[in-house]
């Protein structure tokens, strides 16, 4: 494992959270009500200690800016805002890190919330351990609309992919991602921060810093309330760029692209041979796509209590699976079929 120094660095704050934000400021000043609730919190807690937290605002080149928001928090958090062009969220948080000076950099999408408690759950589980990274689980509040709970759904859900992304029970490695995400200030500048991958860098992030002998350290209960997209035209967008950035992924670290990462293909090649045995009048495999729906729905209705989201989860777990499944067969077709170096689907921005 490797050894931490934690000495290396002048360190002002426990935590710099850095957020970057893209024609978000509404979602963003709920992110800000969260973290102002927690963090005033936490710093009579700590007073003792060094300054608990500030927060780096770095606005990616919005067209609708975030500097008006963030003015409304300057007198009760210590807070920055910088305003840079268009690079994308992985450059707009080491824009963030660059200016940081906390022992730990953590790192929310701007479309998060965080839930009361979550401070002294993440103190509880880092405060005796060596990890150099960890990360927390995202869950959907009450008053997310109906599509909202059935993306979060089709995204965490065993019955879907959610097994694959990472948890304690879950198929594979436990990798944080941005939405959520802390790292030690030391590891982040030992693998020289985020990379210029266009989709996946945060996984790429976290698999460079595991590599270099760090732990990763799963964290149930700092989980953040997240948003996500809002329609299933974007939904199904991110998810398909997901699916090309595991491949990408695999070529950069071997061996990370697992049997299971193979499923939504799988899923998506049934899917279309079921379809095409229905004017043949064969149904037989159309009956255990529908069962499968049916099954979505009742856990759906089980987890959200709400059926208007309930009935929107066999879709957008379809959406989830088939684009996810896609993205990741056209991926392997450019790079290991038509020797291309890099694989890209839907680029008009990094935040869609």
């Amino acid at each position: 494992m490797q050894s931490i120094k934690r000495t290396l660095y002048p360190m002002n704050y426990r935590y710099s959270i850095i957020i970057p934000v893209y024609n978000r400021p509404d979602e963003l000043q709920e992110l800000l009500n969260s973290l102002q609730q927690e963090i005033l919190q936490n710093e009579k807690k700590y007073k003792e200690q060094s300054p608990f937290a500030e927060i780096i605002i770095v606005d990616d080149g919005s067209q609708t800016a975030s500097d008006a928001i963030c003015k409304k928090f300057e007198s009760t958090l210590k807070l920055k805002y910088i305003y840079q062009e268009n690079t994308g969220p992985a450059g707009a948080r080491n824009t963030g890190a660059k200016k940081a000076s906390g022992e730990w950099l953590l790192f929310f999408d701007s479309d998060c919330i965080l839930p009361e408690g979550y401070f002294q759950a993440v103190e509880q589980n880092i405060k005796d351990t060596e990890a150099g990274l960890w990360g927390g689980p995202d869950k959907a509040a009450v008053s997310f609309s109906p599509i909202q709970k059935a993306i979060d759904y089709s995204m965490t859900s065993f019955l879907t992919t959610g097994g694959i992304r990472g948890k304690k029970k879950s198929m594979d490695t436990y990798y944080p991602r941005t939405f959520n995400l802390g790292v030690r200030r030391s590891a982040f500048d030992e693998v020289g921060g985020f990379s210029n991958l266009r989709f996946g860098e945060d996984l790429d992030f976290s698999m460079r810093i595991l590599k270099k002998g760090y732990q990763s350290l799963l964290i149930e209960e700092a989980y953040v309330y997240h948003k996500r997209r809002n329609t299933y035209k974007t939904f199904f967008k991110q998810v398909y760029n997901s699916g090309m950035a595991r491949v990408v992924l695999n070529k950069l670290h071997p061996g990370t692209l697992k049997t299971v990462h193979l499923l939504p293909t799988l899923f998506t090649v049934f899917l279309l041979f079921s379809l095409s045995m229905l004017p043949f009048g064969n149904y037989i495999p159309a009956v255990f796509i529908l069962a499968y729906m049916l099954i979505l729905f009742a856990d759906g209705w089980r987890n959200t209590k709400s059926l208007s989201a309930s009935a929107r989860i066999p879709f957008t777990s379809i959406l989830q699976l088939t684009g996810y499944g896609m993205g990741l067969l056209h991926a392997v077709v450019l790079i290991h079929i038509l020797g291309k170096n890099d694989a890209r689907a839907f680029e008009k921005s990094f935040y869609t």
